[in-house]
C-alpha cells in the first residue's frame, strides 16, 4: 500500500522542473504554441555532449531539420538524429536512432523510442556530431 501512495511523488520528482528548464510534462514553460529552434544545430550539440558517455569518434551521423510531433499531448518541436556512437571498448556496433524534443525554442531532451516521432524523417549530413570533443 505504501508503494502505491509514493508513486506519485516518484514520478512527481522524475518531471520535475529544474528551476528555470522548462519541462515537456505539465507546467505552464511548455503552454501555448512553440517557437521554432533557431540555433537547433548548436543546441543538439550541446545537448548530445552531455547525454553520450564518450563524444569523440562518433560517425554516420546525420539529422531530420525540427518538424513539429505530438508529445504528451501537445505540439513540440523534434529533429531526429542518425549515428553510430564508439563504444566503452573504441568498437562501433549499430547505429541508433534518436529524438531531440524542442521546448521553447531550446532542445529539451533525447529520447530513445523514435519510432512515431521520426516516421519520415528526412536526415541530411550532420558532420558537427562527428566532430565533437570532450
Amino acid at each position: 500500500m505504501a508503494s502505491v501512495l509514493l508513486l506519485p511523488l516518484v514520478l512527481a520528482a522524475c518531471f520535475g522542473s529544474d528551476g528555470d528548464r522548462p519541462t515537456i510534462i505539465g507546467g505552464p514553460q511548455a503552454g501555448g504554441p512553440q517557437p521554432f529552434p533557431d540555433n537547433f544545430r548548436s543546441d543538439i550539440l550541446a545537448l548530445m555532449r552531455t547525454y553520450l558517455n564518450n563524444p569523440v569518434g562518433v560517425r554516420e551521423a546525420s539529422m531530420a531539420e525540427p518538424v513539429q510531433r505530438e508529445v504528451g499531448g501537445r505540439q513540440f518541436y523534434v529533429s531526429c538524429l542518425h549515428f553510430t556512437p564508439r563504444e566503452s571498448d573504441g568498437s562501433y556496433k549499430t547505429m541508433r536512432e534518436r529524438a531531440v524534443i524542442f521546448v521553447n525554442g531550446r532542445a529539451d531532451r533525447v529520447v530513445d523510442r523514435t519510432s512515431d516521432l521520426c516516421a519520415g524523417a528526412v536526415y541530411v549530413p550532420f558532420p558537427e556530431l562527428e566532430k565533437m570533443t570532450r
